[in-house]
Order: C-alpha cells, then sequence, then structure tokens
C-alpha cells in the first residue's frame, strides 16, 4: 500500500535512526530461550524497519531475510549490517500482498500485525521452527494514532497460535505505559 511506505520512509528520514541499534528487549531476552530450540539457522524478519533485529541474529550465525515495505529502512538496514559487517538479505515488499516463497527455523515479526499472514507465518516454518511475536495491545492506556485493524486485542494472540499444531512457550501480555504488547514464542510441532 502505497500510503503505508510513504508514512514509513518519511519515519525512516533524518539524522538519527527511528528505532535504536540495540534489537527489541524482548528478543534479547527471549534469544537464549529460543536458539536452543531451532531446527536450523535460516531466519526471516518481517516489518524489518531499519532491521536491527534482523542484524542481531545475523551478528548470532543466522542467515537472515528481512522484509519491509519502506525503501529508506531497508537502505538504513543495508547500511547498518555493514557497519557491523553481516550480511542480510533486505527485501522490499508490501506484507499485505506478501508469500512465502521459502522455509525457515525462526521468523520474527515485531510492532506488525497483519491477521491473514499468521497461518502463512506457521506454514513457512521448518518442523520444530519458531515464531517470536511482539505487538501493540488496543487497549485504554495506548497512545493516540494507531490504526485499529492493526492492534490486537486482550488474549487475541494466544487465541490465534492455539488454533495451530504446535507449544506455545511463553504467552504475555504488558498492559501497562503509552505502547502496551503482547508477546509470544511458538513452537511448530516438529
Amino acid at each position: 500500500m502505497e500510503e503505508d511506505r510513504i508514512k514509513w520512509d518519511e519515519r525512516y528520514t533524518g539524522e538519527s535512526y527511528f528505532f535504536s541499534f540495540e534489537p527489541s528487549k524482548f528478543l534479547a531476552r527471549c534469544f537464549p530461550v529460543v536458539s536452543p530450540l531451532l531446527p536450523g539457522p535460516r531466519a526471516m524478519d518481517l516489518a524489518c524497519g531499519e532491521g536491527r533485529n534482523a542484524i542481531y541474529l545475523a551478528r548470532h550465525g543466522f542467515e537472515v531475510t528481512a522484509v519491509d515495505i519502506s525503501p529508506r529502512g531497508l537502505e538504513r538496514g543495508a547500511h547498518r549490517a555493514a557497519e557491523v559487517g553481516v550480511s542480510v538479505d533486505f527485501v522490499e515488499a508490501d506484507l499485505e500482498e506478501y508469500r512465502f516463497d521459502d522455509c525457515y527455523d525462526v521468523i520474527l515479526n515485531f510492532n506488525f500485525l497483519l491477521r491473514p499472514l499468521i497461518p502463512m507465518m506457521v506454514e513457512a516454518l521448518n518442523p520444530g521452527g519458531v515464531i517470536v511475536m511482539e505487538t501493540i495491545l488496543d487497549i485504554p492506556s495506548l497512545e493516540p494514532g494507531h490504526t485499529k485493524s492493526f492492534l490486537l486485542q486482550p488474549g487475541e494472540l494466544l487465541q490465534l497460535f492455539e488454533a495451530f499444531g504446535g507449544t506455545v512457550h511463553l504467552f504475555e501480555e504488558e498492559a501497562k505505559g503509552p505502547t502496551p504488547v503482547a508477546r509470544i514464542i511458538f513452537q511448530k510441532a516438529g
């Protein structure tokens, strides 16, 4: 969707990066638990933005494909990856039209919700593969300006993943602060 591409390109333009160089706090916290579960080194980062989580995985030896709608974000991600000396395959795509053409051992999805994409994510996992997802909850404390259809309802993330054969290793909701989130670590059946 062109308006999304424009919006994110604008956010990724300017002197400083929109996000820090550090990975998501949740990814950094759960990585020691998730890493031993993974059947291999193939990783996908959906809605990767400027690539901070993709680069984190690449620095830990993963072969990473990172997808985003924003050419500006991807350009910044490629620059960051080159600076730290890792390789990430950055792909420009609209996730509303995206189709997986490969299988992965881990799929990351941070701050992005497109419900029809979830079954495709599970299908794109290798047996025993893991999805690590954190996205925004629609509760009264949420700061204004979000599109309602891209927000989770309390308990919804768990319900979405319980429909698939696999194991939920972690599910939590953090309802405090201006950006409340739900998180899940889901492992596909082996």
